[in-house]
């Protein structure tokens, strides 16, 4: 077991999460499953057992990544199984209802912002610590970012403002991470069909004010581009990468 690389992925029960572990898995890592819901949990696990993956190469974790004691017993619960940690997958991302910001109550602000950004520092944080001290010293982080993190959408003020808090973090990450061997990179995401995309698929408000589908893309192209960023060797990074539906009303958005 020791021979394998190990991933901890945040948000692993549905959408991007679900099918990057299927991805690490198939890859040959170790991979640490961290979602709010054990029992979403347990069918990605099963589901890759049933595709061949052994069972000594999972871990389910119930985490809730907003809190700071549940983020320290999730790593200590990988830290016991296995031996080193190889990438840290902040994938885990919440979101609230588009509406205007006079609109916004302080807790729909709060719960984005929690879980999307401080969420993300709690377990860079303890990642860090990890590959700090382990033997050969370093690792890989990679953020989910979103598009969101480059260009907004009508009445995201929550989640865009997380979004680009997060570009803040892997950039002060890439650089503190240096001396270190610790390489940290953000993959933005625009329109992959997973359920936190439904609404797009079905009509989305865009910036000229119409309601519009919008093309969407394979959830399966941004697992592999996950897999391919993890798969370079530690003195190369991509800082960042935009994957997104070639259709989709990004260049040029508004």
């Amino acid at each position: 077991m020791s021979h394998r690389k190990t991933a901890i992925v945040t948000g692993a029960g549905s959408g991007v999460g679900k099918a990057t572990t299927q991805l690490l898995l198939n890859d040959g890592y170790n991979v640490v499953l961290v979602g709010r819901r054990m029992e979403r949990l347990t069918e990605v696990r099963n589901a890759a057992v049933e595709g061949g993956a052994d069972l000594n190469q999972v871990l389910l974790v119930a985490a809730d990544v907003s809190d700071p004691a549940s983020v320290e017993q999730l790593f200590a619960a990988a830290a016991a199984k296995f031996p080193r940690l190889d990438l840290l997958f902040n994938n885990a991302g919440s979101n609230v209802p588009a509406v205007p910001i006079e609109e916004l109550s302080i807790e729909q602000w709060k719960s984005v912002l929690d879980v999307n950004v401080t969420g993300t520092f709690l377990c860079t944080r303890a990642a860090v610590r990890w590959m700090k001290r382990q033997q050969p010293q370093g690792g890989r982080i990679i953020n989910n970012g979103s598009v969101s993190a480059q260009v907004p959408r009508p009445n995201t003020a929550p989640y865009t403002a997380s979004k680009h808090a997060v570009t803040g973090l892997t950039r002060a990450t890439a650089l503190d991470g240096r001396r270190f061997n610790i390489a940290c990179g953000q993959i933005d995401i625009g329109n992959a069909v997973t359920e936190m995309s439904a609404r797009t698929q079905v009509g989305v408000l865009q910036a000229n004010g119409q309601i519009e589908a919008e093309p969407m893309m394979d959830v399966a192209n941004v697992a592999r581009s996950v897999l391919h960023m993890a798969s370079l060797p530690l003195d190369a990074n991509i800082l960042f990468l935009t994957v997104m539906a070639t259709g989709m009303p990004f260049v040029g958005r508004g």
